[in-house]
């Protein structure tokens, strides 16, 4: 028998549907259950793509014994952490502050009320590494219900107090470049020197950090922050985290020189990484890198996207049970494809009876890149050969927040790149955005799955899709990706902003606590993408409102920043742009005619801090009161309040660049 999550969207949600646990989805039905039968709640928080999620499912979820436990003593309540954010921050702060650690999947005990008062990640269905067995956990946990409630609601209480108090930080007052400097020696100090990255295992790819350190390479020409950024992109790129036959990335990996992932592959950090690639491209001009770019994008078009234009989700770590098994080969199985060439391959990719997985091998790359380069036949004909396997599980919810991401890296590449197909998929991508994913009023929706939307849309919804609608504008030049952004933006401030930023709008369902999380995690956090946002639109818009929003978020996130550069590597980036020396290029002319065509192309390239408009005058603010010159494309070359000549000749374009 299904239970009422055979009724959900969510593809994490209807994994449990034939669980013998009484699921409920979140919702007004599950809470008053709980509160009308005065019984605790048990969250359970996770996603499709997460292995642990798995195994607790199969361990405990799926025991008729766990069942009739939770079914008897608690009210039990699944939730999609991808399409939940907010309440997965909630909960996710309150089982840090109870464990001092988090994860998924999260396991959080509730009041009838939500507020939580015992919380944990995966338990073990008995007793096992210092964690309680789960059906052991829930029998303690009814006891105590029954005979120490009072305890355990003034717990639940303690703990929203806690996680609802802001920070505790103290703010310097003005903006510095100091912070920013300090932050990069810092991850230049703290990072691994042999593999890249920082910390031991498990280890994460870190693409805002590692879009930092190129961006003060180029502001400043730091050969150590280009350095730092290298040699993780080149260890990942040969590492085992990265699929070397079908492109992408896997999410992290469990050791720290990149070789064993845990092989879910999610769209978010595609994106992310494909950028810091094609951005590590244009400034070292390093095939390898533009490789490892255009395959991840590659792999996003082919695997993760619909064919109405948005982005999937995610991909599953597991095939038929088993962790990784789609990814890893034999040298027998080699052999059967390559036949006489295979030796040559498991020369460069190395391939060993023994392996290096589960008596299997995760391919990495130890060959030169003319080696790689050569052998990229071979590669296509294994990658053909994997895909007559079992596939893993594909999480085909689209995330608006992910897409803004995935639009953003599409619409740079494809100028960069010069590739026209890149910017077929990011503006097909962008009005499937706009024409399928927002509601009346304009804001969007959080999640579109099989013809349906639903869900408000979160800050981090609004302000990733906006950023990535400046990309194309840039891209493009064409004005209705701009103007939607500076709709968007607009609605950003009158729903999520008082005199900060928060999660959820101001009509959004309530929580215990409304919430803010201002850290960067694997994605940027909806507020420092929002403040980099504000930074670009308010010189393109001559909004200075907009800059004062920014800088005052700046300003509330600078201390925190400075101590914590991995963990607030966006933020780190907005400041950075609010003190660069920026320059702004407003060309006024018909983007279609090869005058202003040159003019565009003498100033493209890899170039934080620089914006450019092009359109008639005064089609945007920016282009107000900035004619063109004897009939010519005319551009115009400002630095902050100061502005040069206008040109009409590139060469001279290129000499005030």
């Amino acid at each position: 028998m299904s239970n009422r999550l055979a009724r959900e969207a969510s593809p994490y949600l209807r994994q449990h549907a034939d669980n013998p646990v009484d699921w409920y989805p979140w919702g007004e039905e599950a809470l008053d259950k709980a509160r009308r039968e005065d019984k605790p709640i048990f969250l359970s928080v996770g996603y499709s793509a997460c292995h642990w999620c798995h195994v607790m499912a199969h361990e405990s979820f799926e025991d008729d014994q766990v069942a009739e436990t939770l079914n008897k003593h608690f009210v039990s309540i699944k939730v999609d952490r991808e399409e939940r954010p907010d309440l997965d921050q909630i909960y996710m702060r309150a089982v840090h502050t109870l464990t001092g650690s988090g994860g998924w999947p999260m396991s959080v005990f509730l009041t009838p009320e939500g507020e939580p008062f015992f919380g944990g990640t995966y338990f073990p269905p008995e007793p096992r590494h210092g964690l309680p067995g789960f059906r052991a956990l829930l029998l303690r946990i009814a006891e105590l219900w029954a005979e120490r409630r009072q305890d355990l609601e003034r717990a639940g209480q303690q703990i929203v107090e806690s996680i609802a108090r802001p920070s505790a930080e103290t703010y310097t007052d003005g903006l510095t470049i100091a912070t920013v400097r300090a932050s990069v020696q810092k991850l230049e100090a703290d990072h691994d020197d042999r593999w890249g990255g920082w910390g031991p295992g498990p280890k994460f790819p870190q693409p805002m950090a590692l879009k930092l350190l190129l961006r003060r390479n180029h502001a400043e020409g730091d050969s150590d922050a280009l350095a730092t950024a290298e040699i993780a992109l080149e260890a990942m790129a040969r590492g085992g985290i990265y699929d070397q036959l079908g492109g992408g990335f896997h999410r992290y990996a469990v050791d720290g020189r990149w070789l064993v992932p845990h092989f879910e592959k999610m769209l978010y950090d595609n994106a992310q990484l494909a950028r810091v690639y094609l951005h590590a491209w244009q400034i070292t001009g390093k095939p390898l890198y533009r490789a490892i770019a255009q395959e991840t994008l590659d792999y996003m078009a082919r695997d993760m996207r619909h064919p109405a234009g948005g982005f999937y989700s995610a991909q599953d770590a597991d095939t038929e049970g088993q962790e990784g098994l789609y990814y890893v080969w034999t040298p027998d199985e080699v052999h059967d494809v390559l036949g006489d060439q295979a030796e040559a391959f498991m020369q460069a990719y190395p391939i060993t009876q023994e392996g290096n997985f589960e008596g299997r091998n995760i391919l990495t790359l130890s060959g030169s890149p003319e080696e790689r380069e050569a052998l990229a036949p071979q590669r296509a004909r294994l990658h053909e050969a994997r895909q007559q396997r079992v596939a893993p599980g594909l999480d085909d919810k689209v995330l608006a927040a992910w897409n803004g991401l995935a639009l953003a890296a599409f619409a740079e590449a494809a100028v960069a790149l010069q590739e026209p197909t890149y910017l077929e998929i990011a503006r097909a991508n962008a009005m499937f955005i706009l024409d399928e994913m927002r509601a009346e009023d304009g804001r969007l929706l959080r999640v579109w799955k099989d013809g349906e939307v639903r869900l408000q849309g979160y800050l981090d919804d609004h302000a990733h899709v906006i950023d990535g609608l400046i990309a194309l504008y840039q891209a493009t030049f064409e004005p209705r990706w701009i103007q939607a952004a500076h709709e968007l933006m607009d609605l950003v401030l009158a729903h999520f902003y008082d005199q900060t930023f928060y999660d959820t709008a101001d009509d959004h369902e309530a929580l215990i606590v409304r919430p803010q999380e201002i850290q960067d995690n694997a994605v940027p956090s909806g507020a420092s993408m929002a403040a980099l946002n504000l930074l670009r639109l308010a010189r393109l818009f001559a909004d200075e409102d907009y800059a004062r929003y920014a800088e005052s978020e700046l300003r509330e996130t600078q201390g925190l920043a400075a101590r914590y550069p991995t963990s607030f590597g966006q933020w780190l980036v907005a400041l950075d742009e609010a003190l660069r020396d920026a320059m702004d290029l407003a060309i006024t002319g018909d983007v279609n005619s090869p005058d202003t065509q040159a003019l565009v192309a003498a100033a493209r390239g890899y170039h934080p801090g620089r914006l450019i408009a092009v359109g008639p005058e005064g089609s945007l603010p920016i282009l107000a009161e900035r004619p063109m010159l004897d009939g010519q494309a005319t551009a115009y070359v400002c630095r902050g309040h100061q502005c040069l000549p206008p040109v009409t000749d590139p060469r001279e374009l290129l000499e005030q660049l």
